[in-house]
């Protein structure tokens, strides 16, 4: 038996006149284990079977939004069997609702495919505000996948005849005598259009808004995500941080006094205005790409919930782009906040496309590797020219933040001499390479404010990295590490001034 509480309003999840709360059950014989047809459905042995409901008992509720009522915030609503008393009495619990990060695909009555991806949520959001313009794009080129012309690119994808054993071993979903090659991109059905843009002269990101003063769907659907069980969660927490134990997280939470600009809020309710608030202070970010719709909105910042990141990526010798939806589709299902595509070898461009048309998280990635593949992985014959191409390329597509590692001066390098581990970030160690064999300043460095530009009239947000990072404790807080983190800090005032979100990446990548 369902049980609601008595204040919700129960409506069809289509129903568009809804203004309050909207229920899809999917504990429901009829709904349970809803086909969804498509390649890389979590759950499925040869990517054709359906999902399964992702909750035991549970359905998938929309609160709408009163800023922006057409803003429809997705939960997981879980209902609990009654308690027997001592006394023998029954007592009703109330249903228990929880953030759900699984999207229209952990709602039994979406019937949409991955060949088609997700619906554009934040579409009309974006083009209502009137300061976005598509444009033709830049062509995708064979280079973008991993491939030297298109004569290489068809070569390395027809298919190619299977194997008896690897055939019984690990059947595909389109194995029908022949293998399917894994450079072969799978057929898709995504809606045809433009890359977005700023217009010439406006500013495109949340931090930009914030800062006018202006509360945007975005900021209103974070809020009310964020605000669920704020309350009685918070309620016993102590307001004078004086009599509180220094070990206590309310303590460690707070900061320091003479730094009030970064004072912790715990116990703060979450409304539109908070969340603006905090953007505009530069204590939060929203990544949220234009050309990416798809996105359902959420926040990163200290006054926020702790977020979940899933690293996933293919390689050089392992993985296909199905699979690399499917780890995507099992990450966001099981409450990953965000995504990070790391893919590495060919169709890098191709499984980025599958990914973000059929997330509803954020995707965020760093640009070094896939500039780094387009020339066959020599980290000394990198360029500016490729790097901005690569950027552009990712931002057209819809990626939500990128890892930059800028802070890597060449002054810096001989600093990691001594180290124990020396330099463990793949991104440090690239752009170390490059600086010693150029023996000149890092180009994300020495070129940093047009990547801010760039960054700037999509909406995509930084993730500054730290690639001089200490990989053990025995070069913990050491010179290079400190040498960096001040640059980073250089890094995020400058991203600040053209408006650009920013985050930076600390030890363990926090």
């Amino acid at each position: 038996m369902s049980i609601r509480p008595k204040n919700d309003i129960v409506a069809k999840v289509d129903d568009p006149g809804n203004t309050g709360v909207a229920r899809a059950e999917s504990n429901s014989p009829q709904n349970n284990g809803a086909a969804v047809a498509g390649i890389g459905d979590p759950g499925s042995g040869n990517g054709k079977t359906g999902i399964a409901d992702p909750g035991y008992n549970s359905c998938k509720i929309y609160v709408a939004g009163e800023v922006h009522p057409n803003v429809r915030v997705p939960f997981r609503e879980i209902d609990l069997a009654p308690t027997k008393t001592m006394i023998g009495e029954i007592e009703v619990n109330e249903p228990v609702r929880v953030y759900d990060t699984s999207g229209p695909w952990g709602d039994p009555d979406f019937r949409g495919t991955v060949e088609e991806g997700l619906p554009p949520l934040r579409a009309k959001w974006i083009r209502d505000r009137g300061d976005v313009e598509d444009y033709a794009g830049r062509a995708v080129q064979p280079i973008d996948d991993g491939y030297i012309s298109e004569a290489h690119a068809a070569h390395a994808k027809r298919p190619t005849q299977a194997s008896p054993a690897r055939t019984a071993e690990r059947p595909t979903s389109n194995s029908n005598g022949n293998d399917s090659n894994v450079n072969a991109s799978p057929a898709s059905s995504f809606a045809a259009r433009k890359p977005l843009r700023a217009k010439p002269g406006n500013c495109v990101t949340q931090l930009y808004y914030a800062r006018k003063g202006i509360i945007t769907p975005e900021m209103e659907f974070i809020a009310i995500r964020e605000n669920l069980g704020r309350a009685s969660a918070t309620s016993n927490i102590k307001r004078q941080i004086s009599n509180v134990a220094r070990n206590d997280l309310a303590f460690r939470h707070a900061g320091s006094e003479p730094i009030d600009n970064w004072q912790s809020a715990i116990g703060t309710p979450i409304t539109p205005e908070f969340v603006r608030a905090e953007v505009a202070r530069g204590r939060a970010i929203i990544p949220a790409n234009i050309n990416h719709p798809e996105n359902e909105p959420m926040i990163i910042g200290r006054n926020f919930l702790v977020k979940i990141n899933a690293n996933i990526g293919n390689s050089a010798v392992a993985s296909s782009i199905e699979e690399e939806v499917e780890k995507m589709r099992w990450a966001t299902k099981w409450g990953a906040d965000t995504v990070m595509d790391l893919s590495t070898g060919k169709n890098i461009h191709a499984t980025r496309e599958w990914i973000i048309r059929n997330s509803p998280v954020p995707i965020g990635t760093v640009p070094i590797y896939q500039a780094l593949e387009k020339v066959g992985g020599r980290a000394e014959e990198l360029t500016w020219e490729i790097y901005r191409d690569t950027l552009i390329e990712q931002a057209e597509q819809g990626v939500d933040y990128f890892t930059v590692h800028a802070g890597v001066l060449l002054r810096y390098i001989p600093l990691t001499a001594r180290r124990a581990t020396g330099i463990v970030s793949r991104g440090g160690s690239i752009m170390a390479k490059w600086c010693l064999a150029h023996h000149q300043e890092s180009f994300l460095y020495t070129h940093w404010d047009e990547i801010c530009e760039i960054m700037a009239a999509y909406d995509v947000s930084f993730s500054i990295g730290d690639g001089l990072r200490p990989g053990s404790i025995a070069d913990a807080n050491d010179e290079a590490q400190f040498a960096e983190l001040y640059t980073q800090g250089e890094l995020t005032q400058r991203a600040w001034k053209q408006h650009v979100q920013v985050m930076n990446e600390g030890p363990g990548h926090i």
